[in-house]
């Protein structure tokens, strides 16, 4: 046959290959054939394929998969592409990186309708699902005519017929008790629910145990179905509820005891988004259980017996406080505040109520100010639903004072649970304020969502620049920073996006008044529809210059202001949206221009790009400084 790979005389450039353009109302699964084969062991930019969803409305690409593991063989990869409207394109990109003797090669690409996960072992590649190779017991593919061994059925499902496969594991090798014989699923790479189903055949003349687990990223096993010991010599139906809001694989696990064991028959793996037991139940929405605190509580409350610890503030720009975290002139919750300040007082904020057996992650964003100690003032505590056991699973240690950190947990309980954060302290004089705001919370461990490929329209800057590049290098650049800046009485204490990570700004010390710095996004793609730009900035100092936002489309020379802000805004990062529309593909630029002093340090983060016109609408797209009502909390 044929097989499809990456001219390597071009050094250093992508390969890219587009399909046509697709359309399936249905869930589908891409499957992929593909080798990466090279002779040098290590290499520190190694050949590397991706696989891109370009979704109609778009303006970036989504990286669905991405593999750089070197084989000597052909590998399989199944991705699920849920249910849309949209028209999309899939696109392949093959980069070369520094290896002079990699190779990059796609033998099979095609798109079924369905779930990947689902399979009937017709096709010899077996829909990406392996077998955990054991020197005795093993997973093989049966039927198709082939009379090897003494286990072998009359007739497949799928076809009822001796021409059909099946996969089956059979007792004849067992050596030692226990053995256990593993197929493992592609992994799962779009959340589901619903109901797993697949038939099965057991023969047996001691015990054999087959059981079906699920198995997260981090390798933790989940048993969800297991035979009752009746014997079938039929193809038996099998159905379990399934859920896998993150990764996961499904094993199908087979233990003999002897090599009389018997054998075990499965084919006709299927899955149907409803669940089997028909339960109405709504899967649990990760959603509900977090908040940013700008209109309400939410579904969080206080207890009643408690004095009222937490009170929703805001300020109002300023340059001494810093505001919320969500967009910086909005409302966050404050512990201790001048209503509740009496000595020993403790604050009490619970969440609603998760349920139990999920893994969690919970990310939240705290400040502290005035403490002359700091640890133990914020601790969060998993309530068990049964008000008989609350656990410690949090609290803060040490912190740079007034900057808005991010913290984060990964946590598992069995039964249903709440999440409840506490700030309390002893004495008087050692009460200082503690702010809470962002509150979320996502399924799966925090280390699996670090490894979820990223948002393709956001830069953090915590690994680089992302999209961005610099107009001209120089005194006049841009600099990506953690931590404060150089001089004092400018510039943010700490970044945006987690309090500890990385921002870009500019160093008013290095330029001179009124000279520019750019930083250029690369040709993005122009669609029909309106776009939603959100950044947020930061302009404390008393010298501060300008800070403008500019779109150049291909082919124009002028360059369109959206947004512009003038001198000094606040303390705190201040959250930026712009609308916007182009239909010819365009660039986003960010100009800064220093002010009259040295303290004008003006920094940006956090920058993102979403298609659809923006949710809210900002006040002021062009405006000066801040009014003179200066350091005012509003209770």
């Amino acid at each position: 046959g044929h097989y499809i790979s990456v001219d390597t005389s071009y050094e250093g450039e992508k390969a890219v290959l587009t399909s046509p353009e697709l359309y399936s109302e249905e869930w589908s699964c891409v499957r992929l054939i593909y080798q990466i084969a090279t002779t040098s062991e290590t290499s520190p930019h190694p050949a590397r394929l991706n696989l891109y969803l370009r979704q109609e409305g778009e303006s970036f690409d989504r990286l669905l998969w991405s593999a750089k593991e070197p084989s000597d063989s052909w590998l399989i990869a199944s991705l699920d592409l849920t249910n849309s409207t949209k028209k999309y394109k899939i696109v392949l990109e093959g980069e070369m990186g520094q290896d002079k003797s990699a190779s990059i090669a796609v033998f099979e690409i095609k798109i079924t309708p369905g779930y990947c996960i689902e399979c009937d072992f017709e096709e010899n590649h077996l829909c990406g699902f392996v077998n955990r190779w054991n020197p005795n017991v093993n997973w093989f593919v049966g039927g198709g005519n082939i009379r090897s061994s003494q286990s072998i059925l009359p007739k497949d499902h799928t076809l009822n017929s001796e021409l059909g496969h099946y996969m089956y594991v059979d007792s004849v090798y067992v050596k030692h008790f226990q053995e256990v014989a593993q197929l493992i699923s592609p992994k799962t790479t779009a959340p589901m629910s619903g109901c797993l189903s697949f038939y099965y055949q057991l023969k047996q003349e001691s015990s054999i145990v087959f059981t079906v687990y699920l198995r997260d990223t981090s390798g933790f096993y989940e048993e969800i179905w297991k035979t009752d010991s009746a014997l079938s010599a039929d193809w038996v139906l099998a159905e379990v509820d399934f859920d896998a809001p993150y990764p996961m694989e499904v094993i199908f696990e087979v233990a003999f005891n002897s090599a009389k064991g018997g054998y075990v028959a499965l084919d006709d793996i299927s899955f149907s988004p409803v669940y089997c037991s028909n339960q109405t139940g709504t899967p649990f929405n990760p959603a509900q259980a977090g908040c940013s605190f700008e209109e309400d509580l939410c579904n969080f409350y206080q207890d009643h017996k408690d004095s009222p610890g937490w009170s929703r503030v805001k300020v109002k720009r300023n340059v001494y406080r810093a505001g919320d975290h969500t967009t910086g002139f909005g409302y966050y919750l404050l512990a201790n505040t001048k209503f509740t300040s009496q000595p020993g007082y403790i604050g009490r904020l619970y969440g609603p109520t998760l349920p139990g057996n999920l893994q969690f992650c919970l990310r939240f964003y705290y400040a502290l100010y005035g403490f002359f100690k700091m640890s133990g003032t914020l601790a969060v505590y998993i309530f068990e639903e049964n008000h008989v056991v609350q656990e410690k699973i949090w609290s803060v240690l040490d912190s740079p004072r007034g900057v808005w950190t991010q913290a984060e947990i990964s946590f598992k309980k069995p039964m249903p649970c709440k999440v409840v954060f506490v700030s309390w302290c002893k004495s008087f004089w050692d009460c200082g304020l503690v702010a809470l705001d962002d509150v979320s919370l996502s399924l799966g461990s925090c280390q699996a969502a670090d490894l979820l490929l990223p948002n393709p329209g956001e830069c953090t800057f915590e690994k680089d620049e992302c999209m961005f590049t610099q107009k001209k290098r120089g005194r006049g650049s841009w600099h990506r920073r953690r931590g404060p800046t150089p001089t004092s009485y400018t510039g943010p204490k700490g970044d945006h996006t987690t309090g500890v990570g990385y921002y870009m700004y500019i160093e008013a010390s290095n330029m001179v008044y009124g000279q520019r710095a750019y930083l250029v996004s690369r040709s993005l793609r122009g669609t029909s529809g309106k776009q939603c730009l959100t950044f947020f900035y930061h302009m404390y100092g008393a010298g501060t210059g300008l800070l403008s936002v500019y779109l150049k489309k291909e082919g124009d020379d002028e360059e369109i202001p959206l947004w512009r802000r003038t001198g000094e805004q606040s303390i705190s990062w201040l959250r930026g949206l712009i609308e916007y529309e182009s239909d010819r593909n365009y660039q986003i630029i960010f100009e800064a221009i220093r002010g009259v002093s040295m303290r004008s340090d003006t920094a940006i983060d956090d920058i993102l790009f979403q298609a659809g016109p923006c949710l809210e609408v900002e006040e002021i797209q062009f405006s000066a400084g801040y009014p003179d009502s200066l350091n005012e909390i509003e209770y």
